[in-house]
């Protein structure tokens, strides 16, 4: 017997509906969500300043429609929400179940705040030294105190700052009993994690052949049928819009991925062992992942004020639009020096829109001096003048800032309606593996990959069809911090060890020039017949900094995909 693990969220904001969807379309066992991106911790903190709750209050909203059923059937509740707050938010769930007429045993987790410890804070991806005060600072906790907390009866487990992950990992080890050397079972659970924490984006939302999916608009959430060896099926209560096929899971395998060695605080999860078959209608099963033991140091998430940041998006129409962006960029300085801000971005896309942010210390210079000088410009500008936002105050912005921690140092705990729980220190743990990651670029044809699948020969001579690399190949692409990941699949083996060939960190930024002044580093997974691509201080300083247009690159797929590419004829049909 499985255990079915079910999913209502995958980021704060997500579809109230979901978890009732959930609870009330089949039978599930757990019911989980996700609502900490590394974005959401700034915005809960921003909140705490104002007086707000430093949780995700929508938890509590969705908890109202399903805790009822929940108790009655005994569907266990993993949650996240606890965000900054995670006692704040249990103690809002015992509120809530007490207006219900409910008695839940509601369980939280701390140890993750490592706010105003003694930390190292050397970026873990740069190497800069912060200097700046933390505003928040997060460990990512494993799965454990959320099985211990399972283990003593809890029926709600709020958690603030952990693997997206562990709310897979933690019911399973509750379930099956692993231990830290059980490393391939785990293993198979982060991956299960992994691929259902996004939400509706395992079962064909955000999917490149979105034309394939049915009913779209009232698409499932995802399932994970997790078994004793840590394999499992992924798939979604019947009925329901969607699609699950090992299309819309291999997509959602390669989303914000970097290497192959999935880093993590329970385990490292090879991706490059991961076996998908299809399974039926609807069920992928996913077998075969090897685990390795974890690193000795947890990932903190710092989150720190930068500064203050506005932004004016001008419209260019009709002819000239390189001269009228210069013409509309003189006008501006001219009122304000660009000089006098400590950063500016300006963006001229191929729609014809100018958007030109700002970012200062100081919030009046970034508000109004910067947008009224823009509209003044509106009577002695280029042509067809007209803006898109209004003139209006600088808003402030932070910068996420990835440091480690020894895991030694960090000390969850666990507490069962308000009572801390003991926990038993783990079995000793298989000593963290120092192999290094994997090359980032392949050998060359006929060269022999990581499972064993060989590279075929190129055919000299064959035929070929100018077309979209998207006709052939999906994508999908996201943020890690201050880098963006573009992860390429294909179909068939014959088109991946085309893609292969093809698509080298090389031939990538040439076909998107805007990667050309980056750091690409690229990693084959021919197992799942896919590419990653890391491309490193793409989004500067992160989601929240950014100044891009499309801050956490969710497009740089699809642009690539857009472009064309010689496709030999025989795989082009």
């Amino acid at each position: 017997m499985s255990l079915r693990i079910a999913n209502c969220s995958g980021f704060y904001g997500d579809r109230l509906s979901a978890a009732r969807e959930m609870v009330e379309g089949g039978p599930i066992d757990v019911l989980t969500g996700d609502w900490l991106a590394e974005l959401t911790m700034l915005i809960l903190a921003g909140n705490r300043l104002k007086g707000r709750p430093g949780y995700a209050p929508t938890f509590l909203r969705q908890l109202e429609d399903v805790l009822g059923t929940c108790l009655d059937r005994g569907i266990k509740i993993v949650s996240n929400a606890g965000g900054l707050d995670p006692a704040g938010c249990a103690e809002a769930v015992h509120d809530l179940a007490a207006r219900l007429g409910l008695s839940p045993a509601v369980a939280h987790v701390t140890g993750d705040d490592l706010t105003g410890a003694p930390l190292d804070l050397t970026n873990a991806d740069t190497g800069e030294a912060l200097t700046a005060t933390p505003l928040t600072a997060n460990a990512y906790l494993g799965a454990r105190p959320i099985a211990t907390a399972l283990s003593a009866g809890a029926d709600v487990v709020v958690t603030g700052r952990v693997t997206d992950s562990a709310l897979v990992t933690g019911p399973g080890i509750w379930r099956y009993g692993w231990g830290p050397g059980d490393l391939d079972p785990l293993a198979g659970s982060v991956v299960a994690g992994h691929i259902i924490e996004c939400g509706c984006q395992a079962t064909g939302g955000n999917y490149a052949f979105f034309q394939d999916v049915p009913d779209l608009a009232h698409c499932g959430f995802p399932i994970a049928e997790l078994h004793a060896d840590g394999s499992s099926v992924i798939t979604k209560h019947p009925g329901t819009g969607g699609l699950v096929s090992t299309g819309t899971v291999t997509a959602q395998l390669v989303y914000e991925l970097t290497t192959p060695r999935y880093l993590g605080p329970d385990v490292v999860a090879r991706f490059d062992t991961i076996t998908l078959t299809d399974a039926g209608p609807d069920r992928v099963r996913v077998s075969g992942v090897r685990g390795e033991p974890p690193p000795d140091t947890l990932k903190v998430a710092v989150n720190h004020l930068a500064g203050y940041r506005n932004t004016m998006t001008l419209v260019l129409t009709g002819l000239d639009l390189e001269a009228k962006a210069r013409v509309a960029e003189e006008a501006i300085w001219a009122r304000i020096p660009r000089e006098s801000f400590g950063q500016v971005d300006v963006t001229l896309t191929d729609s014809g829109l100018l958007r030109i942010t700002v970012m200062d210390a100081d919030p009046q210079r970034a508000g109004r001096a910067f947008s009224a000088a823009v509209v003044e410009t509106g009577l002695a500008s280029y042509p067809g003048f007209y803006a898109l936002t209004p003139p209006g105050n600088a808003s402030p912005y932070g910068v996420y800032w990835p440091v480690l921690v020894p895991a030694a140092q960090v000390h969850p705990r666990v507490f069962l309606n308000g009572t801390e729980l003991p926990q038993e220190p783990p079995a000793d743990s298989p000593h963290p593996a120092d192999s290094p990651p994997p090359a980032g670029q392949g050998g060359g044809p006929g060269a022999a990959r990581p499972g064993g699948y060989p590279r075929a020969e190129p055919a000299a001579g064959r035929p070929a069809v100018r077309m979209p690399l998207g006709r052939v190949a999906g994508a999908r692409s996201g943020d890690k911090g201050g880098d963006a990941n573009l992860g390429v699949w294909t179909d068939t083996r014959e088109r991946y060890d085309w893609l292969e060939r093809l698509l080298t960190a090389e031939m990538l930024k040439e076909l998107l020039p805007a990667l050309a002044a980056y750091r690409v580093d690229r990693y084959e997974l021919p197992n799942i017949k896919a590419l990653n691509f890391v491309i490193h201080g793409l989004l500067g300083r992160g989601v929240a900094a950014s100044p891009r247009m499309d801050p956490q690159a969710k497009a740089l797929g699809e642009e690539l995909r857009a472009r064309l590419v010689d496709v030999p004829a025989s795989l082009a049909g």
